[in-house]
């Protein structure tokens, strides 16, 4: 009989502490690391992978996503589980699916399609809705078998639903009575195994049709008590997207309130935003470290790239997606829309309108088209500004709509634009540097799971590695073992994951084998595997050896094994680990 069920002999462990990497082995047994370093002579395993010239590393925890529906109806939490992340945290921005009663099922799925960019048809056609409550929810999902880990949180906006009904799409301010029900309900989740609440105040997060996230405008106290339900339970994190345009330091003032009424962990999005209220992000990191220093524990979650878009005939926006011309041919496969735009008759009708849509949102996307930038068959992170569709139309001396009329049908309607939205203010990467550099922040916000024709970040943790480990120059270069606690041992410090993020013995084995050198990220591509057809992007990568779940080999590189080891982890069992 074999020692181990496997060994992954001769790598080099960044074993996610933060300390030196070392040459060594590592062995698992019963799905839970047996030995790290020197194994005994002649050991013996089911499955030996030579990792001689590679890195082994704990599996990532990936903190922010939104799998609440891809995990009922899809058994691979693909783009994620292909860059190397062996848990994900899910129910972020105050969105998801519980609780919900079966009358208000439309409006989170509208409120879904509008904040994260999944298309109604597809939650319509995938969604089980076996559940109601919360818990009934982890119960469900406790029924799924799936590729990697998953946690789930409590999104007020679904909870507000839940509680006030229309009166919280309207906005209304809650009673005494609704207050209480919401704390009970967020303390009746985290005991059930929930591992947090979360909430958004982001403009940005409307309806499709324009309506605002019900959570949007909840005042302090509200907020407050969210975090006091997380107090009763003994556990749990409040997360929170700032309002990203109003003051930065305004806003952490009311976060440190949270954070203080609630004594309970606190992580906010901290980002760069363009034309931003008052001083922007860089006072708030002084303050980040004095609420830490006087004992609350608040955590900044950083993008590690430029906050970007895509936009193209096959995504979900364009420069002429809500003309009313485009509109009567939105519904067509993208072979028949760019026939029909090339037809001089079309194009002249087309180009004589103005952009229509009820979501102010949605208007100020296409606006930004003319900042986009055009991809070639390389990933390019960092344009230029004179890369930009404006600056290329006035170079070629024509107008904004002409240019992008054409551009857009390049590659037979598949050309995609890139915009950096926000972290790129300056025109590089600067800023995230300093932001990642903060011994209070988290490199996070991938959204794996939603942003389906929007955004592809889910590749967050393979950029990060290929860009600031590997590429960047020496004086902004983060070192390896830091890197990879990162991503592992303070991801999952952040949200009380006890039992995973170290190579260490005891731990559950989730781990990684890659290839540092060959790390390297493909161009997004598109693929029609949703339910009801529903088409999302995804981006593959190069250099993942091995992902291993629970001690089983779910990917060899980047080739799904067929097994689904991964299962819904409740917040009590990965504490008491």
């Amino acid at each position: 009989m074999a020692d181990f069920d496997l060994i992954i002999s001769g790598g080099t462990i960044v074993d996610g502490s933060g300390g030196e990497p070392y040459r060594g082995d590592v062995a698992v047994k019963d799905g839970r690391i047996a030995a790290v370093g020197t194994l005994p002579a002649g050991a013996t395993a089911k499955e030996t992978i030579d990792a001689s010239g590679l890195i082994v590393t704990p599996g990532f925890v990936d903190v922010h996503t939104h799998f609440d529906g891809q995990v009922t109806w899809d058994n691979r939490l693909v783009p994620s589980s292909g860059h190397g992340v062996t848990t994900v945290v899910m129910g972020n921005c105050g969105v998801g699916f519980a609780p919900c009663r079966p009358h208000q099922r439309d409006m989170l799925v509208k409120l879904m399609e509008g904040v994260e960019d999944i298309p109604e048809v597809v939650m319509v056609d995938g969604l089980p809705w076996n559940w109601e409550t919360f818990p009934d929810y982890l119960d469900a999902l406790e029924q799924r078998q799936l590729d990697i880990d998953v946690a789930a949180q409590i999104p007020h906006s679904a909870l507000r639903i839940y509680v006030m009904g229309e009166r919280a799409a309207r906005q209304e301010a809650p009673t005494a009575e609704d207050l209480a029900q919401m704390r009970a309900l967020v303390a009746e989740g985290i005991r059930a195994g929930g591992f947090g609440v979360t909430t958004s105040r982001n403009v940005m997060h409307r309806t499709r049709a324009g309506d605002i996230a019900p959570s949007l405008y909840s005042d302090v106290d509200e907020l407050c008590t969210l975090a006091e339900g997380l107090n009763d339970a003994g556990g749990g994190v409040f997360q929170i997207i700032p309002a990203p345009m109003e003051d930065a330091v305004e806003e952490f003032e009311l976060l440190r309130t949270v954070a203080k009424r609630g004594q309970r962990p606190l992580s906010f999005t901290l980002l760069d935003v363009p034309g931003q209220k008052g001083p922007g992000w860089r006072p708030v990191l002084d303050r980040l470290s004095e609420a830490n220093a006087e004992g609350l524990t608040i955590t900044g979650q950083v993008a590690p790239r430029p906050v970007g878009m895509f936009f193209g005939l096959d995504l979900s926006l364009h420069h002429f997606s809500s003309h009313p011309s485009y509109k009567t041919i939105a519904h067509l496969p993208l072979a028949e829309r760019v026939e029909r735009m090339r037809d001089p008759a079309f194009r002249a009708q087309l180009l004589s309108e103005q952009p229509e849509d009820s979501n102010p949102t949605t208007l100020q996307l296409i606006g930004a088209f003319r900042a986009t930038c055009p991809w070639d068959d390389t990933p390019n992170y960092e344009p230029s500004r004179d890369d930009r569709v404006e600056a290329r139309a006035a170079a070629a001396g024509l107008s904004l709509d002409d240019y992008a009329y054409d551009a857009l049908l390049a590659k037979d309607g598949k050309a995609m634009f890139y915009l950096p939205a926000a972290n790129y203010s300056e025109g590089n990467l600067d800023a995230v540097r300093t932001m990642l550099g903060h011994p209070n922040t988290l490199m996070a916000l991938a959204d794996g799971g939603a942003h389906y024709g929007l955004i592809c970040d889910a590749s967050f943790p393979t950029y990060y590695l290929q860009r600031w480990v590997r590429d960047a120059r020496e004086e902004q270069r983060i070192p390896l073992p830091t890197a990879i606690a990162e991503m592992t041992s303070k991801a999952a410090a952040l949200v009380g994951l006890a039992d995973r993020g170290r190579l260490a013995v005891g731990l559950k084995a989730d781990i990684n084998v890659i290839d540092l050198e060959s790390l390297r990220l493909d161009v997004p591509t598109i693929a029609y595997d949703l339910p009801a057809g529903g088409k999302r992007m995804q981006q593959p990568a190069q250099g993942y050896v091995a992902t291993i779940v629970s001690g089983i080999v779910t990917y060899r590189h980047g080739e799904h094994s067929g097994a689904l080891p991964g299962r819904l982890v409740r917040r009590q069992d990965a504490v008491a680990a």
